[in-house]
């Protein structure tokens, strides 16, 4: 799959059982690694510390009954067949929500938004042309109308996204840990921390090491060991069913549920922290959805994990109704329901399952920062895309090594709580982060099947009470341990939340600074056809934020050096609240006043999960798009444009240009060759070097429709500027608080924003601009 056609992902795995077979076989490595793990540590964590086995086996009955109730509710009713099919364009997971969200109720918080981005193909899902309700009508209306709500429902997103991100530090250590735990079988109690700890630090630095190779190249095993390990806990779970308690399906009836809690009362409810970890993982079936389509998901794991997830519970709940007298808050993990002869292998394949998981939950959390990163919410980062043929496979070095830093710090400081077995504790913290994604994602829900499914009100009502009064309970459970460890997931969020919302305010505010002071065209045309100024041979690329109007740094330049290239064009790399922008549409090229100013403003647009060029071919594809502009301007009647009233300035109309790639009947840029074989019109350009050597580069311009003049002399000067050379003219900005602002703006925004700014790759950094053809214009910014 080429970078730029991820968006078609879907529809062509479609095309047959045997690709939907094949995604659903690869899912099980990438989607399934955590989920399928946690039999190792939910009973383990049931019964840490809050209740007891007793011989009337009524614990361990309520508790199973508990756990496939979760499993059959959560993950199987809401994320299969409900979550699964609220995707943007293929895409899932809190942010995809959001941006439906924004979509269909106008509420979006990037602030360069046109009603040109409304026009892309992939803007509008494709749902039944039904009007809203009365109810539908007025929630849109109200959303639109109160930017209070607005903010709410992006900070409800960064929770959501937040917590994830406390899931990829939280999920490596206890998964790894989990796995390291069997050794405790083979010595002594006393003894085996001091192995267990360092042995799982070693395992993880390894895989934190690991990541810079990508997913393509470190998870090739990925799926094979996923399938091997569910076929391991099944066999297993099945032997001990058949073995110890045949009878143990009579423990799913919701009755064994009523006797434990009746039975054990507050413990019961405390423990339920513990059952919640069956569903760890079961966001990734939604936030993974991109990599993969809805039917191979599905497919996956209604026949495969679900079953073998159930065998093993139910397995560990029939060795345990036989064995009574097991020291509850160290061996009666999952390990002990092995048999001994077994343990070794099936030890080493769970080390193999939970670097899976983890791996999966990292990569998971790449993804998140990205999207984040990509709608104005977090700090510029480095991303590095590390295969060629899957858009979603990345490596962010900043994060890998924070993450790593932070799973270290959880797995050496929960080692030995006070009579909660080892890192038993840290099951809960994992718990409470689980939850609060789950809880995030059904709020978030709700509004799609009102706004965007266009549901009955009613409905949405169902599933908010129905899903989140199951939530809000587990919810509970885990909170109850705050002082026990579940603080930690909540001060990561916060500190991550506190990041995100310190950047996207002073993002949004350094905006409206340059809307506010932009210089209007009239400005640019009252200096008359020569500008006022000296032209000298080139392109001068000026790097801007504004999708209309002349920004304050070029005014800053023209004043204190009055001269600028025969061709200007005004660029903006921004993103809009879609997951991909096809190439047919990348490019939005104006002009600036008359045709003889050669002045154009060009906005790049990238979805949220689009590869950003960071190539020096971007370069030619940006003078092709403008060439194509200049051609398809002699005749009205070919333009594809929209004239942005509202967002932009009514001279400029906008035409929408595709890449050369996909665009093959455009402009192109080619080397002469010596036969003169092309296209049917050639224009050729030549331009001297300083040592009188001639180049020769040229356009190649299709033969119909015929150019006029103008417009080849346009072309002929864009070329000879191109080959004089490109300048990058990039704003160098510092962000400080105006006089009389609060003392917490001037806080935010003097220190914490100006931290994160010089602390952040520049917004320039994808595009390789040279350093020797860069000219940054200071500029100092009162918001």
């Amino acid at each position: 799959m080429d970078l730029e056609t991820g968006s078609r992902q879907n529809h062509l795995r479609k095309q047959s059982w045997r690709a939907v077979l094949t995604l659903a076989y690869q899912s099980l490595g990438v989607v399934y690694g955590d989920l399928s793990t946690s039999p190792l540590y939910v009973f383990k964590s049931t019964f840490a510390e809050d209740i007891k086995h007793s011989e009337t086996n009524e614990e361990i009955f309520g508790a199973l009954s508990f756990i496939f109730w979760t499993l059959t509710l959560v993950p199987l009713l809401k994320y299969v067949f409900i979550v699964l099919k609220a995707d943007d364009n293929g895409e899932g997971g809190t942010f995809a929500l959001y941006s439906l969200l924004c979509r269909h109720a106008r509420v979006s918080s990037l602030p360069n938004c046109q009603l040109a981005d409304e026009e892309l193909s992939n803007y509008k899902k494709e749902i039944p042309n039904l009007a809203l309700s009365s109810f539908g009508s007025r929630l849109k209306s109200t959303l639109e109308k109160h930017g209070v709500l607005q903010k709410f429902l992006l900070v409800l997103a960064l929770v959501g996204a937040c917590m994830v991100i406390g899931d990829g530090v939280l999920t490596p250590a206890l998964s790894v840990f989990s796995a390291v735990s069997g050794v405790e079988l083979a010595m002594a109690k006393e003894h085996h921390k001091y192995v267990e700890v360092p042995v799982a630090c070693i395992i993880l630095i390894a895989l934190f090491a690991l990541q810079h190779y990508g997913t393509h190249r470190v998870g090739f095993l990925f799926a094979p060991i996923v399938v091997l390990w569910l076929l391991c806990i099944s066999s297993i779970g099945l032997y001990n069913i058949l073995h110890w308690n045949p009878q143990i399906y009579q423990a799913l009836s919701p009755v064994h549920m009523y006797r434990f809690l009746k039975k054990t009362q507050t413990g019961g409810w405390k423990s339920l922290g513990g059952i919640l970890l069956c569903i760890t993982g079961s966001e990734a079936m939604f936030a993974d959805l991109g990599h993969f389509s809805q039917l191979s998901i599905q497919i996956a794991f209604t026949s495969f994990v679900y079953p073998s997830l159930i065998l093993a519970y139910m397995g560990q709940a029939a060795y345990l109704s036989q064995h009574h007298f097991i020291e509850n808050d160290y061996k009666i993990g999952f390990y002990i329901s092995v048999p001994e002869n077994l343990r070794i292998p099936v030890l080493l394949i769970a080390i193999l399952a939970a670097v899976v998981g983890s791996q999966a939950i990292i990569t998971g959390t790449f993804s998140i920062i990205k999207q984040c990163s990509s709608l104005g919410c977090f700090p510029r980062v480095k991303i590095v895309h590390t295969s060629s043929k899957y858009h979603g496979q990345i490596y962010i070095p900043e994060i890998n090594w924070i993450l790593m830093l932070l799973c270290l710090a959880v797995t050496i400081g929960f080692r030995d709580t006070k009579r909660m077995g080892n890192a038993s504790a840290i099951f809960f913290v994992l718990g409470l982060a689980v939850i609060t994604v789950m809880l995030v994602t059904t709020c978030l829900m709700s509004l799609v099947i009102v706004l965007c499914w266009q549901q009955s009100v009613f409905l949405a009502i169902a599933f908010v009470v129905f899903f989140g009064t199951i939530e809000a309970l587990y919810f509970s459970a885990s909170l109850i341990k705050f002082l026990e460890g579940a603080w930690v997931p909540i001060a990561l969020s916060l500190i991550f939340m506190l990041v995100m919302y310190v950047w996207h305010y002073g993002t949004l505010k350094k905006y409206e600074f340059d809307l506010q002071n932009k210089v209007s065209v009239d400005w640019l045309l009252s200096l008359g056809p020569t500008l006022g100024i000296v032209r000298v041979r080139g392109i001068g690329l000026v790097h801007t934020e504004l999708v209309s109007g002349i920004p304050a740094i070029f005014s800053h330049f023209v004043t204190n050096l009055p001269a600028f290239h025969q061709v200007l064009i005004f660029l903006c790399v921004k993103s809009v609240p879609v997951p991909h922008v096809g190439p047919e549409e990348r490019f939005l090229v104006g002009r600036i006043g008359p045709r003889e100013y050669r002045v154009y403003r060009c906005i790049v647009r990238y979805g949220y999960r689009d590869v950003h060029k960071d190539d020096v071919e971007f370069e030619k594809d940006l003078v092709c798009s403008i060439a194509e502009f200049i051609r398809k301007q002699k005749d009205d009647s070919t333009l594809d444009a929209r004239t942005d009233g509202e967002f932009g300035n009514n001279d400029e109309v906008m035409t929408v240009i595709g890449m050369p790639s996909t665009n093959v009947e455009g402009v192109h840029i080619c080397s002469p060759s010596p036969d003169g074989l092309g296209l049917p019109e050639v224009e050729e350009i030549q331009a001297s070097t300083a040592n009188q050597v001639k180049k020769r580069v040229r356009f190649v311009v299709p033969e119909s429709p015929k150019i006029d003049d103008g417009s080849r002399a346009e072309l002929r000067d864009l070329m000879e500027a191109r080959e004089a050379g490109v300048a990058y003219i990039l704003g160098h900005s510092y962000v400080k608080a105006k006089q009389g602002s609060s003392m917490i703006k001037k806080l935010f925004i003097n220190y914490g924003y100006e931290f994160l700014r010089r602390n952040s790759r520049p917004s320039t950094d994808s595009l390789m601009v040279p350093h020797a053809s860069t000219l940054e214009v200071g500029m100092m910014y009162h918001v």
